[in-house]
């Protein structure tokens, strides 16, 4: 039989390396299974971004973050969490997605491309930015139409339309903007989200209230075409010349895995797990919810800062058990 790990990770992001770093303190066997690179959410995130949080607070396994501002940005990010995974020599696979899990007695086995490993316990923290929320309106597989943003130059001197208003969306718009792309923004509330950053707030309400940014509130995207879009505004369908579309539209939680799993989720729109809020198991014995994955389409819920701690809650719980046996 193979070796029986203490606990497997499938998801090599944050909150993934703090419970492969609880793990090895505690003295457990353990593996981390990421399918992209070391922090794949964080590498796709725009180049120039910046947290909202102070470095200290997305520090995990009580490792100093040292950032050059007191914010710090993504490059300063990768390399902190990179410096993690290679000083601590962590137990990590990249590039080796889970394509099955299943019962095997009393233990789980997790089939990758790879190889399978057999584990007493799962931690799934695979986060919720890999599935793009989408419109399912027509044009929307367009090769113009883009779900993530990675840097301005791109769209310069293009007419670039963006569906949103929180961060990500904001972000985009004014670094295009700067770069001399002509921006329009869709918006179906009245005013910029209350979640952007309180810095860049007054920065995109003013280049659109003097019409630098052209901003359509309560309003929707119709459909996509080559050269322009459709939009629904409180006064009319509007017509406008387009080259790309960004829709920042938020993302969600690979529900069809965690159901796979067996996992139960809310039967609202929400579709919340089901977990033990204080040991973070979910309804299925021995598989642990970390991070945001735990908030289901409430993306807004669960950050690096307040889902650090899970990895403390589920090995302190994987360890009583232990004592138990």
């Amino acid at each position: 039989m193979a070796d029986v790990l203490d606990i497997l990770i499938i998801g090599g992001g944050p909150i993934g390396l703090a419970c492969g770093l609880e793990a090895k303190r505690a003295g457990l066997s353990y593996l981390i299974l990421e399918k992209g690179v070391l922090v794949n959410s964080l590498y796709y995130y725009p180049s120039n971004m910046t947290f909202f949080s102070t470095s200290e607070r997305i520090e995990i396994g009580d490792i100093p973050f040292v950032s050059n501002n007191v914010k710090p940005t993504r490059p300063e990010a990768l390399e902190y969490y990179r410096r993690i995974a290679v000083s601590q020599n962590l137990n990590i696979h990249l590039q080796e997605p889970v394509i099955e899990v299943v019962k095997s007695g009393e233990y789980y086995k997790v089939s990758t491309p790879l190889s399978s490993y057999l584990a007493k316990n799962l931690i799934v923290a695979t986060g919720f930015y890999d599935i793009p929320n989408l419109l399912h309106i027509p044009g929307e597989d367009l090769p113009k139409v883009r779900h993530y943003y990675k840097e301005p130059h791109f769209y310069a001197m293009q007419n670039l339309l963006i569906v949103g208003a929180s961060n990500s969306a904001v972000d985009a718009a004014l670094e295009s903007f700067r770069k001399g792309a002509r921006v329009t923004m869709v918006i179906k509330g009245p005013e910029i989200g209350k979640r952007v950053k309180y810095w860049v707030r007054p920065d995109i309400v003013n280049r659109i209230e003097e019409g630098s940014i052209k901003a359509y509130f309560y309003s929707h995207l119709l459909a996509i075409r080559e050269k322009e879009a459709d939009i629904q505004t409180p006064e009319g369908i509007l017509t406008i010349p387009n080259d790309y579309v960004l829709l920042m539209t938020g993302y969600q939680p690979n529900f069809s895995f965690l159901e796979k799993l067996g996992i139960e989720l809310s039967k609202d729109e929400k579709r919340y797990p089901s977990y033990n809020k204080e040991t973070m198991e979910s309804n299925q014995k021995n598989i642990y919810l970390a991070g945001v994955v735990c908030g289901g389409m409430d993306t807004h819920l669960w950050f690096i800062e307040n889902s650090r701690v899970h990895a403390n809650q589920i090995v302190r719980d994987i360890l009583a058990r232990k004592k138990v046996a």
